[in-house]
């Protein structure tokens, strides 16, 4: 044959030797090699190199494993999402060469003038393949298994840290309230107005810190009654007998949760608290007057 090596680099004689081929194709491989000394010798060494490679490769997996395996994989192939794959069934069937079926074709012959052991290469080096193929499966499911679960910890520590980082704003905005409690209270120039509740709400008691020099002003609730949802409390103040709005309260305020800061006022003689609609009212409804006090 003049074209031989044409022949040998066109692959053909790798697949003959791993059993891809068709009885027909392998026929005409086996003329090929017949009439062709040099086909005859490379077909030679591909399938001695193929023996050499499964036998350096071949491992001895634990007692049982290989049943186990077979075994789930033939569970999977016979429900009814795997029944139409004939590839994977013949692919488990070389695994057990002892329980695969007669082949109902032609029976290929090894090449007469290839060694004996190259039809035991072929078959071990198909064995190692597929052992090898299940094993790097149940690798990569493993890994993958591992990959979910380092995610699912990482989501998780990402959410402690959120809520950690929640947490610490609210304390930091409770301390800087508590600091500055602390500068109105301790500071001398707040001049403290009680408030005391009137008929409407007897037992009603608030205090006023009033900064005649600085016009600050900071209202502290003892205890004054609970409003309906589109009511109110906003503090008022009394300069030579006008009303001044002075702001409204906050639910936390009127709850009795800190001081909190009101509207600056240049001047005031009395202060007091009415109930008006939600976001206060220009004027004060003097019938809804809960608590009052002069300075």
């Amino acid at each position: 044959m003049e074209n031989f090596q044409e022949y040998i680099e066109s692959g053909i004689l790798e697949l003959y030797a791993l059993g891809e081929l068709s009885a027909a194709e392998e026929a005409a491989v086996d003329a090929q090699a017949a009439g062709s000394p040099e086909i005859r010798a490379e077909l030679r060494q591909v399938q001695e190199a193929l023996g050499f490679y499964a036998e350096a490769h071949a491992l001895t997996p634990p007692t049982g494993m290989r049943e186990r395996v077979l075994g789930n994989v033939m569970a999977q192939i016979a429900t009814p999402a795997y029944s139409a794959n004939a590839g994977l069934r013949a692919d488990v069937d070389a695994l057990s060469p002892a329980t695969r079926p007669a082949p109902t074709g032609a029976v290929v012959r090894p090449l007469a003038s290839a060694p004996a052991q190259a039809t035991g290469f072929r078959s071990n080096w198909a064995i190692a393949a597929s052992v090898a193929l299940l094993l790097s499966l149940g690798a990569n499911f493993l890994l993958y298994s591992n990959w979910k679960n380092a995610n699912t910890q990482v989501v998780a520590l990402q959410n402690e840290q959120a809520r950690f980082a929640t947490t610490s704003q609210v304390v930091e905005r409770r301390l800087g309230s508590l600091r500055q409690e602390n500068e109105v209270l301790r500071n001398d120039e707040f001049h403290p107005v009680a408030l005391a509740g009137t008929k409407t709400a007897p037992t009603a008691h608030a205090r006023v810190f009033f900064n005649a020099a600085t016009h600050k002003v900071y209202v502290d609730v003892r205890r004054l009654p609970a409003l309906p949802a589109d009511k109110q409390y906003q503090l008022w103040a009394l300069d030579k007998g006008q009303p001044i709005d002075a702001g409204v309260l906050s639910v936390a305020t009127a709850s009795g949760e800190g001081l909190q800061h009101m509207k600056d006022i240049a001047s005031a003689q009395t202060f007091a608290m009415t109930v008006e609609p939600l976001g206060g009212s220009a004027g004060p409804t003097l019938s809804t007057m809960t608590v009052v006090g002069n300075i």
